[in-house]
């Protein structure tokens, strides 16, 4: 149990570390909410390695912490918007067992960002949010492949993680 939440606690920082550093460097792309989203490489991992509630509370924290650490409340209820529809179609779609690593980020990156419009439909009560829709929806792909084949990376470089949970019967 004392291994768990030690890998737990490491992930969590990790994830929030990522989320601090990607702050320090914005996207070279002109776009209003589109960015790499590299913290969702440690959730993803964890989706993997540890499972499914511990994969959800890392994101939940990371936004939560980051939210209030380097950034707004509004901006942690658009990331609270996006992150919880993102893990939800990420889980759905590991369950259909038919995509890999990099198809799984991929719903996440996109429906994290239409979690993102819905909130901000919501919040200004206008639906032509929504016209932004293929714009972010692309963002999403293309920066969901990024995260994927870097979580994939990551569970093939850092074997020792994998094993040290799997080991310690955690799931």
């Amino acid at each position: 149990m004392t291994k768990k939440i030690a890998t737990l606690g490491i992930l969590a920082a990790l994830a929030i570390i990522i989320a601090y550093i990607e702050r320090l460097f914005p996207m070279p792309i002109p776009i209003p909410g589109v960015k790499l989203g590299l913290a969702n490489t440690i959730v993803i991992v964890t989706l993997y390695t540890v499972g499914t509630k511990a994969a959800l509370g890392i994101s939940v924290l990371r936004i939560v912490v980051s939210g209030f650490l380097f950034g707004s409340i509004f901006g942690m209820v658009y990331g609270m918007a996006g992150g919880l529809l993102s893990f939800a179609t990420m889980i759905a779609a590991k369950r259909l067992n038919t995509f890999g690593i990099v198809g799984i980020s991929v719903f996440g990156g996109v429906f994290h960002n239409m979690g993102q419009i819905a909130i901000a439909a919501i919040i200004v009560q206008n639906l032509r949010m929504f016209y932004y829709a293929p714009v972010l929806m692309i963002a999403g792909i293309i920066t969901g492949v990024a995260i994927g084949y870097a979580a994939g990376l990551t569970l093939r470089h850092v074997p020792a993680l994998s094993t040290s949970i799997l080991d310690s019967g955690v799931k």
